[in-house]
């Protein structure tokens, strides 16, 4: 038992010997320098490589690091697993596996796929995000109406612009006051659900207690910038029992990791292990487009079955509705499709933009409707 950390290097037939020596390094240091009793009583606490293997033009290994090595946290055991190893640029970190006894500490989300799709009442089809665009600089009367527009389109899920933090003139605790109205109009109006994702922000000892205020001025769900804050962060707000709202995960820095870490591992497993509810990430299809493997590597880590709760991939960036059937046939319709310039930038407007994207998702599942606003994102958005 203990943690399985995987590492690809260039191809070369010393794989063996380099993969020992990463395991002592990493664990008890030069072991032939020390005396015999130290060897034997460090004996339990070094790591011990389990498997080799090759691609065409890559070699790969994989160590077991004792658990009696780590503390139940990421600082720990990122820190062991790869934390000096990080600063060599000819070692990419693959994969990460942690036995299911540290399951405890590393619970996963609160409601996961199941859960969201519970509060929102949709269990058919994949769900719709749409994002705020062109609200910094602008005041509360502007976003609220933006939102109403999204909403009115049939959005399930609203999210803040990652980069819109506290500020004076769209504070995060006003932000959830007005959006708690403006969904329970939009509940009152249409009978349907949806939620707002406000970003979670301010010093990081300070995250418990503002999420707990945004959550209590009407909050319905976090948006989290997990890189910049840290995956323990995360862990310790997905486990806390009063932050009852769904967690969006955004990727916002991981770019700065995916040098040497796998995206897949980046913004599937660690993603699901500290606990959010969603995970985002730029898609295969548009200008920041995580690598297809990647990507749907991504999807599966987020459905593996587990202790842990399944969670929702959110691929990103670009999305516009003609994209929709790509999306579906790649990840099924356990999936958000999210989109802000696609909605923000129909000629109709916003509230268009979004019934674009749903009448999209019933002409691939094969529902008849109109397809008014699809037709004229189509026209925009595939003709470019």
């Amino acid at each position: 038992m203990g943690i399985l950390a995987t590492y690809e290097i260039n191809r070369t037939d010393r794989v063996a010997d380099i993969a020992a020596k990463i395991a002592l390094e990493l664990t008890v240091g030069t072991w032939t320098d020390l005396p015999h009793l130290e060897r034997q009583q460090l004996q339990s606490y070094r790591a011990e490589v389990v498997s080799t293997s090759h691609t065409d033009t890559t070699s790969r290994f994989t160590i077991r690091y004792p658990l009696d090595n780590v503390s139940s946290d990421f600082s720990s055991i990122l820190t062991t697993t790869f934390g000096k190893l990080s600063l060599d640029d000819s070692v990419r970190l693959l994969d990460l596996e942690l036995p299911e006894s540290l399951s405890r500490d590393f619970p996963g989300a609160k409601f996961g796929v199941d859960g969201i799709r519970e509060q929102l009442g949709v269990n058919d089809r994949p769900l719709v995000m749409s994002i705020f665009k062109g609200v910094i600089g602008r005041d509360l009367r502007f976003l609220e109406q933006q939102l109403r527009d999204q909403l009115s389109g049939g959005i399930d899920i609203v999210k803040d612009d990652e980069i819109l933090y506290d500020n004076p003139l769209t504070p995060s605790l006003e932000r959830a006051r007005v959006g708690r109205i403006v969904l329970d109009d939009h509940y009152k109006a249409t009978g349907k659900r949806a939620l707002y994702a406000i970003t979670l922000s301010g010093p990081v000892f300070g995250l418990r207690d503002q999420a707990l205020r945004l959550i209590e001025a009407g909050a319905t769900a976090l948006l989290f910038n997990v890189y910049t804050y840290g995956l323990d962060a995360l862990r310790e707000l997905a486990k806390d029992p009063d932050v009852r709202v769904p967690i969006l995960a955004h990727p916002a820095f991981a770019g700065a990791l995916t040098g040497s870490i796998n995206h897949s591992l980046l913004l599937g497993t660690f993603i699901r292990l500290a606990g959010a509810d969603l995970t985002l990430f730029p898609s295969p299809y548009g200008s920041l487009a995580t690598p297809r493997d990647e990507a749907l590597l991504i999807r599966d880590l987020s459905a593996k079955p587990s202790v842990r709760k399944p969670i929702l991939p959110v691929p990103s960036a670009g999305i516009h509705p003609g994209l929709v059937e790509d999306i579906i046939r790649d990840f099924g319709t356990d999936v958000v499709i999210n989109a802000g310039g696609g909605i923000h930038g129909h000629p109709d407007g916003a509230a268009a933009g979004a019934r674009a994207f749903r009448q999209a998702i019933d002409q691939v599942l094969g529902r008849a409707g109109q397809t008014d606003a699809l037709d004229v994102a189509l026209e925009a958005w595939t003709t470019r």
